[in-house]
């Protein structure tokens, strides 16, 4: 499987092989692939959205990975290596105490204050003692960014038809400190990309997402965010800017 850059930065220097891990939000299974080739004992990626479900295990069953991790050893085929679990992150089919790694990668920029303090508690419950979390997000962007725009009606869709952001953008040293109050211990963070290239397909997806939270939306504040989430994204195209950072922290033993 291909292993996106950011991904394989973020996990260089974690101790994944023969772990059990697992990846929080699992998106297109981009940090499970990561884990899966760095030797993870056994991976356990949690989405509630079911497409990406399929996403994931489509692209590990389609890889044929051998499972070897670089270090000679023969732990099985990927796919027998991967749990998909379709949960919530504030409810995790997992016991205390279950897993050796954690990654939450792009995962907190889409959970609100109240469902980031869940997700934490929820993540520290399920991890062992001595357990590694790696956290990958983007600091806030800075004034004048013009994706910064989109977002923002993005957020009013999401507000006006969901009462909640779609997106919060928390500064590393904000995470820092919320992860240490939930008792991991910091070990290190590091730059993943700076400045974060803003692709036509990301800006379009955002404008997509903005578009389908103002269909919600009553009368005319619906029409009118949604022609102004288009209008933004043909004239944004695309946009470097920003910076994406990994976190590192330990579970005390």
């Amino acid at each position: 499987m291909d292993v996106p850059d950011t991904v394989a930065t973020a996990l260089d220097d974690r101790p994944v092989t023969g772990r059990r891990c697992l990846e929080a939000g699992a998106g297109v299974g981009n940090a499970t692939a990561g884990l899966l080739a760095n030797g993870a004992d056994r991976v356990y990626a949690v989405t509630n959205d079911r497409d990406h479900a399929r996403t994931t295990r489509r692209r590990v069953a389609d890889s044929g990975g051998d499972g070897s991790g670089g270090d000679g050893t023969d732990r099985g085929n990927d796919a027998d290596r991967l749990a998909v679990l379709e949960a919530d992150l504030r409810s995790i089919p997992l016991p205390d105490g279950s897993v050796d790694l954690i990654t939450a990668h792009g995962v907190c920029n889409v959970l609100d204050p109240a469902a980031l303090t869940a997700v934490a508690e929820e993540l520290s419950r399920v991890a062992a003692p001595g357990a590694h979390l790696v956290v990958d997000d983007y600091d806030p962007l800075p004034d004048g960014a013009a994706i910064g725009e989109l977002f923002a009606v993005e957020n009013a869709a999401s507000e006006l038809a969901r009462c909640r952001p779609a997106l919060t953008f928390y500064p590393a040293a904000f995470l820092r400190r919320f992860f240490a109050g939930h008792n991991w211990e910091f070990d290190r963070e590091r730059t993943l990309l700076e400045p974060v290239p803003w692709t036509e397909s990301h800006v379009s997806a955002h404008a997509d997402e903005a578009a389908s939270m103002a269909a919600e939306c009553p009368g005319e504040a619906g029409d009118a965010l949604s022609a102004t989430a288009r209008g933004l994204a043909t004239e944004i195209g695309s946009e470097s800017v920003g910076r994406m950072y990994s976190l590192a922290f330990r579970r005390p033993g």
